[in-house]
């Protein structure tokens, strides 16, 4: 990662003399996540867990914009897993932006592909960082070469990259997690050159009329592990594959509705599968009369992956990365208070439609002056039974407070 930022910084300091605008900005937040119920394994945490983090944002750019610098790092500090504590280049990157419709991005970046609300298939760019949440919205900064061509009839975009990052899970200490503990020290590659590996990838994008519509392929290593058991079942050690992905991501606007739909082929980890989401958000402006927006949303999830174990050379694996969203239906609701603090809350359930396993998340959020925002989040895991894979965490329901303020 120091190699990258260190190319980028090599690329843009010819160009640091000329006129351009600096712009400078950070948060600092302090977090504090409850546990109501007792852990289910030994060492961990029982209920509470402070963390703080803090975001710097670097900018700059000439005055035609022609040339740019990002640099965001991140660093967490928690109180109570040592694995939780982490850093990351969220982005650091350098890009030219020619006139005739072509950029070119150097450096670690993220770039987030897909429609749906309740899952993102088809977002396989970053690495996710499970150790901020469970949600799989947190990305890693990943090292790429990023070449976007801008025409009338669509957007192209294809991207180099090496430098592979792990996946992030919580340590011995922290909640949720398997009843072993995720060994992220000794992960297992099927390629030779490991992390230094080259990943491709390409999509295509474009609008047509009420139609926005996206098709993407990834070949290289997998972001989502398979897990391996060591002898004895008393360690998890990460698997990561090398795969082929192609996807599509499909939006259509009709007034008030969007409908939605991702869909993903994926060859390299178990039989060749296919996983779908789709479903629609609603919205109804000016609920009652009032300056509320309550936006409804509805979607189902299919994914035909291989489950259970298959023996390997290292021992009992998983057939395929383990998934909570096999066949299962997402119903939430958002509504935005339209106010001058910003005020919204997301709310939604997920539903397995084979055994009644049931998500439900409630995020809530608050501006307060003009620097400082409240959030304020609930997840919870309800009636998983031992064939669930969310058996593990069924004792792990928790409530998150944050403040951040910005600068």
């Amino acid at each position: 990662m120091k190699r990258v930022l260190l190319s980028a910084l090599a690329v843009w300091l010819p160009f640091s003399a000329s006129a351009g605008e600096w712009d400078f900005g950070a948060e600092v937040a302090a977090e504090l996540r409850y546990f109501p119920n007792d852990p289910s394994f030994p060492g961990q945490l029982r209920h509470v867990q402070p963390s703080f983090s803090v975001q710097t944002d670097i900018r700059w750019e000439t005055e035609d914009r022609s040339h740019q610098l990002v640099v965001i790092p991140f660093v967490r500090v928690d109180g109570q897993d040592d694995e939780r504590t982490h850093y990351d280049l969220r982005e650091g990157y350098y890009r030219f932006n020619a006139d005739n419709g072509w950029s070119l991005t150097l450096g670690a970046a993220k770039v987030f592909w897909g429609k749906t609300e309740s899952r993102h298939l088809v977002d396989i760019i970053n690495q996710t960082d499970s150790v901020e949440d469970v949600d799989e919205e947190d990305k890693l900064g990943q090292p790429m070469a990023n070449l976007t061509l801008l025409n009338d009839w669509g957007t192209i975009d294809l991207f180099v990259m090496s430098g592979f990052r792990d996946r992030t899970f919580a340590g011995i200490d922290g909640r949720p997690r398997f009843g072993a503990v995720i060994d992220t020290d000794n992960p297992i590659f099927v390629r030779d050159d490991r992390r230094k590996a080259v990943d491709l990838a390409a999509r295509y994008s474009h609008y047509l009329g009420n139609w926005d519509f996206g098709i993407s392929v990834f070949h290289g290593t997998s972001r989502e592990p398979r897990f391996a058991l060591t002898a004895g079942g008393q360690t998890i050690l990460p698997v990561y594959d090398k795969i082929t992905q192609g996807g599509i991501d499909v939006q259509y606007t009709q007034d008030a509705w969007l409908w939605k739909f991702e869909a993903i082929v994926r060859e390299g980890q178990g039989d060749v599968f296919f996983a779908g989401v789709g479903g629609f958000e609603y919205t109804i402006y000016q609920l009652f009369g009032s300056n509320f927006d309550l936006g409804l949303l509805a979607e189902y999830q299919y994914d035909g992956r291989d489950e259970g174990f298959v023996l390997e050379n290292f021992g009992p694996t998983t057939a395929s990365p383990i998934t909570f969203a096999n066949n299962d239906v997402f119903a939430g609701a958002r509504l935005a208070f339209n106010d001058m603090q910003d005020t919204a809350i997301l709310a939604g359930a997920t539903v397995d439609a084979d055994d009644q396993f049931l998500g439900v998340f409630i995020e809530a959020e608050r501006r307060l002056g003009s620097s400082w925002t409240a959030e304020l989040e609930t997840r919870l895991f309800l009636n998983a039974d031992p064939g669930n894979a969310a058996f593990p965490i069924r004792a792990d329901d928790f409530m998150t407070f944050r403040l951040t303020r910005f600068f």
